[in-house]
Order: structure tokens, then C-alpha cells, then sequence
């Protein structure tokens, strides 16, 4: 062997080592060149018939056989006395086709995760796994593992030309074996490297990548053919959202699968959320550190067990959105930082590149390869893992190149704004391909400014001269901060803030909304839902109560985080997760928590059969304010209305005294209004002010409408009346 060419090879440097390595035809026969370091020995085996290789140290065997061509062979490898016949992973063709290259070349392999990875498989006759890397940067890259005592020389990749991409199948290994690549850098430096792709991984703190396939067998048939009948914005859509790990502190993924589908079932929502299930090594965040982008976390079970908690939610009828994070990823060693000795996944400008609000790295999202990885990661989960939905975070950190910088501290685009380019035209792409792929799922945009278009088609051009984002929904964090801001003043206060519970009907048919009452709402010292009230216990209770009566009528979807449903006291912690001993019979105040979740129930099923509440939640025509002016008495109305005209009349007392014969202004064409929904009933804890009869609409005209009704309001709460 050339000494340059050995030295390359020793060194984990060499991009062709199967030029190398394995039999090839010579003058006067074959010659077969082993790389095995600590073996004692290596023999070849031809029909039964065993030639000993020379042994030319560094772990390097080999001999020329007198053969006419090269034949099939196995070798016999000797460790500490121990022989094992292997098959030479260096006798194979590569086992990644020329269409795979060219589309991951193009950044256009919508199914990227089938051909990057480890993949176990059988190639020309032989079982094994098949190791693909992208590594465009890296003078030689080796798979390591346990088979390998965690050294790669054995086993050098090699590059498959101008794509970046590096292969190796490597026989005999199987399912839940640990790998990592070990990637030589172009300064001659090595680093060891999880799997960017790998589709399983240790559980954390450990962090290498396990070999694996499927074998689950789905049962959601039924859910997945009829998911995309009804248009979500033209659908119920209310939304528990859950932090898998600490709903039910301990549960596996099959542990959860047996007791979350009947929970949320029972309360009614039409759908879980699941903050990202991504695999991150730090707990602390909640999985918005994201390292194994194609791989559910390893805390909770294997992928497949994943998918079994999937498929029971789908059997009960819930659909499953996951957060998903595209926007950073951690600086650590071991992952996605500097991959291959350069900025790979993150922009090679610094600036571009530091996040500056949480120490992370941004994609670099105008190459093509890294937008390919993102944008197949979407398709991933929703074909692979049957996700309904992903809802986006940080998306504004995404959209603008000055977000959080300073003057100085970020450069400009090509037309001068501030505005960037490449991560706009990722989200299009990305929410194109994921939609086109995909029948009946929602994307939603966590994006916190007033960006025009979120959720306009991608082909639509708005005044920004940008086309839509694409987005199916959007959170609405307007709605969310000035509506929380008002119900935390005391009562007497709230006149003069009356304008943030009205101000969202301004924009409300801007976007396509969700109204969240999310986790990052219930932390950090903001406080749980009902701990942001004023007053006393029976007060933060029934504001609660009210708020839930009015969030759950207001145009839009709904979202609600775990442990707000039945009224925790304290803030969220993922240590220990939602105080279910509230609820226990033994606790004296079980039967208020109690109360604010038959609420909760109840608003879910009023709710799903009451089409006027979420069929034209993006329609102007499907609603009309009865009263938005009332400051001085703490008192909204507005009517909402169904495709087919149905009326719901809505009424919130966000005053903590009783209003007797209040004057609302209806429709004339509705004789009588009967109450299908009251916060204040005694079942949730409230003071029981309720209309069991039917109020009768009468001819006296009121807020400019020639009928009106006349109601007892209760005292900080919410009222619902349909037509009798």
C-alpha cells in the first residue's frame, strides 16, 4: 500500500478507503487488505478454505491470493484468542442509489430520513446496516460503537462524491446497536458525532444513536381517512396542551397511552398538544433544545412506543399536534454545532449564527441542505409518526434578522430590510411540502408581531410584497397578553383597561387564530391562570371561570395548558407537573378545582355542538357585538353566528356584583333565548345566579337593534344563550 495512502487510512482521512481496503484484482491474483486493529490475526475463507493474511501492524492484514477473479469470502477475525467469522463491509457496492444523491445534491429529498442514517437492510444478499452521513467539510468520517470498542478505524466511510455525503453498510450489525461518527475536521482535528438523523437515541445524558427499525402496525385508519373532511378553521378545534414527561411524572410513552386519551376524551378537547418530543439533552427546557431532530426522546420509550401512544390517542378521537423547533439548536460537541469542523447547519456569518437570547444557533436557512433537513423533518413526523399537526415556535425569531440584536449587531438584506429572506422562503417551502403531503394536517405559527400573512397561501402576494407564510392557524398573542392583563386588575380598575378585551376584534379576521393559554404563561413567576386574579379564593375562582366562558365564545380556536383545567394554585414545573391531589376527595377544597373542570367540560361540549362557535371563526360575518362599550359596568356581549345564521349569545360580568335587569339588544327573529351555558352554576362553584326559564325577547329596542332581552347577570361570570 502506498505510504501516503496508509498514513490517510490510519488516519481517518482518506475519502475512498474501499480503493483500499477489501479484495481486488492484481497482477498474479487478488489482494485482500484488512484494517481490524487489536486483532491478533485475520484469515480469508474461500469455500471453506482458510489463507492467513501478513499481518503489516497498525492493524493492517493483508495477501495476494493466485485467484482469476475475486470470489465470495468471509473473513475469520481472532480477538483475545476468540475467532469470528465476519463478512467484510469493504466487498460491497454502495448501497445508496444515484436518485437519493442527486435529490439530497438538489436539496429536494422530501424523504431525507430514508436515505441519511442508519439503516438496517439486506445488501446483495447480506443483512446489516447501512451508515449515510452528510459531511461536506470532513477529510474522512468512521463509524464507531461498541462493535468497534468506540474506535472507527476499523470502519472508514467513504465520500460518494460532490453531495457531501459519506457511506459505509456495515454487516452484521442489527437492531439496538449504539453508533456515533467519528469525523476527521479539515484541520486534521477529530470529533465524535451523534447521528443528525438518527431516528433513536440513548436516553440522556448518554448521547449516542442507536440503530432501529418499526414494527409497529397502525389502527388509526379510520382517524387518518376522515382527519382532512372539514377545514380546521371551519372545525372545533380546542386544544389541551401537555408536557409529556411531567403529566404524569414517571409514565412511559405505553403508560400514557393507557390513561391520556380517556382523560382528555372526558374534558372534551378535540386535541392534544405535545411540547416538543424531540430529543434534548436538557431537561430544563422543556425540549425547545432540540439535538436529535429525528428522534423522539429515549426518556420515555423507544420510537415505537411513541407511535403506540399516537395511534391510542387517535383511536379515542384526539388529534395529536406536536411542537416542533426549527428555529435553533444547542452548541453542544457531541451534536449539530460546527458538525464537521465548519458551520454546517448554522450560518457561517457569527452574527447570523449566535442566537442572542438563548445561547443556540441558527439555521442557516438559505442552504439548501440544511433548509432539505428541516423541511423533511416536518414531513417526517406527520408521515412517519401520524402527527395532526406541528405547531411552530419562535417563528418571529426566524422571520426578522435584527430580532433581539442591537444596532450593528446584524446586516441588512439585499433590498435593505430587516426582514429574512432565506428563513421566509423555508417556512414557504416547508408548509407547501408538508400540506401537499400530507391531507388533513395544520401547521401553526407561534409568531408574536404583526407580520403580514402568516396564515395567507403561499402564493398569495400581500402588501408586504411577501407572499403567505402558509401557516393553517396562528397563535393569537395579542388576544392572549391584553386579555390576561385586563382580568388581573382589580374589578373596580378594569373600566379603563375595557379596550384590551375589546381591541382583538380589531384584527381578529387578519389571520387565522388560536387563542393560548399556553405554558409559557403559567411560569417564570407569571403565575398559574388562577392565581393571576384579584381577590379572594371564591373570586379567583369565578374570574377564572368568566375568562374560560369568554375565551372559549371569542373567535378563534382554543388552547389550554395542563393543570389550568381544574384551577392549580402554583406555577408549572416540569420536575413535578400538574397538583393532582388537588382533585383527591380527601383534599377539603377538591370540590372548587373540581368545579372549574366540570367547567372546562362542559365548554368543550357546548362547544363542539354549537357550530356557531367555531364555524365561521374566520368569517367578519359571524359575529356582532351587542354591547362593547359597557367600561363603567365590567360587561361584553356579542353575538356569534353559524354558517346557517344560529345565533349564540354571549355575555361576560367581569364585575364581582350582581346586575338585575340588564337590557341587551337581539335579533327580533328569535322569540325567546334559553341558557345553555353559565359559569356561575352552583356544579362549578359559583353563587348559582342562573336563568332556568326561558328569557322571552321583547319589542323594545336596545344598542341600536329593535328587540332586546333583560338579564340577571351573576357576578364575575360568563353566560351562553341560544335561541329556545
Amino acid at each position: 500500500m502506498d505510504a501516503a495512502d496508509r498514513a490517510r487510512l490510519l488516519s481517518g482521512s482518506h475519502h475512498d478507503p474501499h480503493s483500499l481496503l477489501g479484495a481486488h484484482e492484481v497482477p498474479g491474483g487478488v489482494v485482500f487488505r484488512v484494517l481490524r486493529p487489536y486483532a491478533q490475526s485475520v484469515a480469508v475463507v474461500v469455500d471453506g478454505r482458510r489463507a492467513t493474511l501478513t499481518d503489516l501492524g497498525d492493524g493492517l492484514f493483508t495477501a495476494v491470493l493466485p485467484l482469476d477473479a475475486i470470489p465470495d469470502y468471509v473473513l475469520s477475525v481472532t480477538y483475545a484468542g476468540r475467532e469470528s467469522e465476519l463478512q467484510d463491509p469493504y466487498r460491497f457496492l454502495p448501497a445508496l442509489g444515484e436518485t437519493d444523491l442527486h435529490l439530497i445534491g438538489e436539496g429536494r429529498h422530501e424523504e431525507l430520513w430514508r436515505a441519511l442514517g442508519a439503516h438496517l437492510m439486506t445488501h446483495q444478499g447480506v443483512t446489516g446496516t447501512r451508515f449515510t452521513v452528510w459531511a461536506p467539510n470532513a477529510r474522512g468520517v468512521r463509524v464507531c460503537g461498541p462493535f468497534s470498542h468506540w474506535d472507527g478505524t476499523a470502519f472508514p466511510m467513504r465520500s460518494l462524491g460532490a453531495t457531501g455525503v459519506w457511506e459505509l453498510f456495515v454487516p452484521g450489525i442489527g437492531e439496538g446497536e449504539l453508533y456515533k461518527f467519528e469525523i476527521t475536521r479539515p484541520d486534521g482535528t477529530r470529533t465524535v458525532r451523534a447521528d443528525p438523523m438518527a431516528r433513536r437515541t440513548e436516553v440522556p445524558p448518554a448521547t449516542a444513536s442507536i440503530v432501529t427499525g418499526s414494527s409497529h402496525v397502525w389502527r388509526d385508519d379510520e382517524w387518518m381517512e376522515q382527519r382532512g373532511e372539514q377545514p380546521v378553521h371551519e372545525a372545533p378545534f380546542s386544544v389541551y396542551e401537555v408536557h409529556l414527561a411531567s403529566w404524569r411524572p414517571g409514565l412511559t410513552y405505553r403508560q400514557l397511552a393507557q390513561q391520556l386519551p380517556a382523560y382528555v376524551a372526558d374534558l372534551g378537547f378535540t386535541h392534544v398538544e405535545l411540547m416538543p418530543v424531540a430529543e434534548h439533552p436538557f431537561g430544563g427546557s422543556w425540549g425547545y433544545q432540540v439535538t436529535g431532530f429525528y428522534a423522539p426522546t429515549a426518556r420515555l420509550g423507544t420510537p415505537d412506543d411513541f407511535k403506540h401512544l399516537v395511534d391510542a390517542l387517535h383511536q379515542a378521537g384526539i388529534g395529536v399536534l406536536m411542537d416542533w423547533v426549527p428555529a435553533h439548536f444547542p452548541r453542544d460537541e457531541w451534536a449539530l454545532a460546527a458538525f464537521d469542523g465548519r458551520p454546517l447547519y448554522e450560518h457561517a456569518d457569527p452574527q447570523r449564527a449566535a442566537h442572542p437570547d438563548w445561547g443556540t444557533l441558527e439555521f442557516d436557512y438559505g442552504r439548501r441542505e440544511v433548509r432539505n433537513f428541516l423541511v423533511a423533518n416536518a414531513v417526517y413526523w406527520c408521515q412517519e409518526f401520524h402527527i395532526d399537526g406541528l405547531r411552530v415556535d419562535a417563528v418571529a425569531s426566524m422571520l426578522y434578522l435584527d430580532y433581539s440584536r442591537e444596532p450593528g449587531r446584524w446586516t441588512p438584506n439585499e433590498h435593505g430590510g430587516r426582514e429574512n429572506l432565506d428563513a421566509v422562503a423555508f417556512l414557504q417551502e416547508m408548509n407547501a411540502t408538508v400540506y401537499r403531503r400530507n391531507p388533513g394536517i395544520v401547521t401553526i405559527a407561534e409568531e408574536s408581531t404583526a407580520w403580514d400573512g402568516v396564515t395567507r397561501a403561499t402564493h398569495h402576494s400581500g402588501p408586504g410584497g411577501f407572499g403567505g407564510l402558509g401557516f393553517g392557524l396562528k397563535w393569537n398573542m395579542g388576544w392572549m397578553h391584553d386579555s390576561l392583563d385586563y382580568v388581573q386588575h382589580e374589578p373596580v380598575h378594569r373600566k379603563y383597561h375595557h379596550h384590551e378585551m375589546t381591541f382583538s376584534m380589531v384584527y381578529a379576521y387578519s389571520e387565522n387564530y388560536v387563542l393560548p393559554i399556553s405554558h409559557d404563561e403559567v411560569v417564570h413567576g407569571k403565575k398559574s391562570l388562577v392565581s393571576k386574579m384579584p381577590g379572594d379564593w371564591w373570586q379567583q375562582r369565578a374570574t377564572t371561570r368568566a375568562y374560560l366562558g369568554f375565551m372559549w365564545a371569542h373567535p378563534g380556536k382554543q388552547l389550554l395548558f395542563m393543570g389550568q383545567e381544574f384551577a392549580q394554585g402554583a406555577e408549572w414545573s416540569e420536575t413535578h407537573g400538574p397538583d393532582w391531589w388537588l382533585l383527591d376527595p380527601a383534599y377539603p377544597a377538591e370540590a372548587d378545582h373540581r368545579g372549574v373542570r366540570d367547567l372546562v367540560r362542559d365548554l368543550n361540549a357546548v362547544y363542539r355542538g354549537t357550530p356557531a362557535l367555531w364555524q365561521r371563526d374566520t368569517d367578519p360575518s359571524g359575529f356582532q357585538w351587542v354591547v362593547g362599550d359597557a367600561a363603567e359596568d365590567n360587561v361584553f356581549a356579542f353575538l356569534r353566528h353559524d354558517a346557517a345564521g344560529e345565533p349564540l349569545l354571549a355575555v361576560s360580568n367581569f364585575s364581582p356584583v350582581v346586575r338585575h335587569g340588564y337590557r341587551l339588544g337581539v335579533p327580533d327573529s328569535v322569540p325567546g333565548w334559553r341558557e345553555t351555558l353559565n359559569t356561575d352554576s352552583a356544579r362549578y362553584g359559583g353563587s348559582d345566579v342562573t336563568h332556568p326559564d326561558v328569557v322571552k325577547t321583547e319589542s323594545r329596542s336596545a344598542h341600536g337593534r329593535p328587540a332586546s332581552i333583560r338579564l340577571t347577570l351573576p357576578p364575575l361570570a360568563t353566560l351562553w344563550l341560544r335561541p329556545a
